[in-house]
């Protein structure tokens, strides 16, 4: 009997998260503040980290930006600080009174900071490292933004085993070591916010490009599982968002294309749309993001097709072989610049 109880209060829990899920398609949902909190990005010399940075910064987020690269860091983080200065110099202009009263208003974006770390994701001692560092320098960190990401760029056969070690460590075994090395804070506060930034490639795949397909499903995989440990624990006042975008127009696969009639419906996300979007669900808690929206229907179709029905749609988008045109590109470069090294 409390069985058969227990399933009628079930689906009716599960109708409610239905019609709430509805509701927040019609409502808007109220965002949050992070003012004040330590967002740390991991990639954020470039590409969509770099604007996840800007975008925090405008919504007066305490900055932590790792990258391996020290130099395009350090540009974003000079993006950062400009746009910290402006809104310090917008609030003396419209502050009234005495200077002292406007010294006041402008403090707490005085305060503000942007804190940048030469790190390797892929490295899990360099993570853990520069981890201790960011708890003794800057303080715990109250929202992880799991970015960074490589892509090698060869066909499975062609592409040397270093390369796929690297792409999964890059874009799957980081996630287990960043979040090992803040998630215990979180746990005890039960406040903060982890997002995995991963791809539609992580929800349904295509030829060629078997590594960085393999170390996506691996970050979507985990992220779930986290999400699910969390709720287990119920430590709702620890919140979980993955992004998983369609093709973003950031270069990092420069050269894919899907069918020429197609394209034009269904074009390469712009970064800055891309990342609107992604803040908009990381400031609303929602747990889940694809761009475009078709994202979700082709995923559920995947789920439910027979796989030849699969690779006949894929066959009629021209997203088959979408990535070979982007491999053969990668492979023109590494030749000519073999070719120039002398090698």
């Amino acid at each position: 009997m409390n069985i058969l109880l227990e399933f009628f209060v079930v689906t009716f829990r599960v109708l409610w998260a239905f019609v709430l899920a509805a509701a927040k398609w019609l409502v808007r949902p109220k965002e949050k503040s992070v003012a004040g909190q330590v967002c740390l990005i991991t990639g954020a010399g470039s590409g969509l980290g770099r604007l996840f940075a800007l975008e925090f910064a405008r919504r007066r987020a305490l900055l932590v930006l790792w990258d391996i690269n020290a130099q395009s860091n350090e540009e974003t983080a000079g993006m950062v600080q400009h746009i910290y200065r402006e809104m310090a110099e917008e609030a003396a202009a419209a502050a009234p009174g005495v200077a002292g009263d406007g010294e006041k208003d402008v403090l707490p974006h005085c305060n503000l900071q942007v804190y940048t770390y030469t790190c390797d994701v892929g490295k899990r001692e360099n993570v853990y490292l520069t981890a201790e560092r960011v708890r003794k320098e800057v303080g715990e960190v109250s929202v992880l933004v799991n970015n960074a990401g490589v892509v090698s760029g060869h066909h499975l056969l062609e592409c040397p085993d270093e390369l796929i070690e690297r792409t999964m460590m890059v874009n799957c075994h980081a996630h287990f070591w960043t979040t090992k090395a803040f998630l215990p804070k979180m746990l005890e506060m039960n406040h903060g916010h982890i997002v995995t930034v991963a791809s539609s490639l992580g929800l349904f795949s295509t030829a060629g490009v078997e590594d960085y397909c393999a170390s996506k499903f691996g970050a979507v995989g985990f992220h779930e599982s986290l999400s699910h440990e969390l709720k287990a624990a119920e430590k709702d006042g620890i919140k979980t968002t993955l992004v998983c975008p369609y093709l973003v127009d950031t270069g990092m696969f420069r050269g894919c294309r899907i069918r020429k009639e197609i394209e034009p419906f269904l074009p390469p996300l712009k970064p800055e749309y891309c990342v609107k979007q992604a803040m908009r669900a990381i400031l609303t808690d929602q747990p889940m993001i694809c761009t475009p929206r078709l994202m979700y229907m082709v995923t559920f179709m995947k789920s439910i097709l027979p796989f030849e029905a699969v690779v006949c749609m894929y066959r009629f988008l021209g997203a088959d072989k979408c990535m070979y045109p982007f491999i053969a590109q990668r492979k023109q470069a590494t030749n000519n610049n073999e070719a120039k090294n002398g090698i």
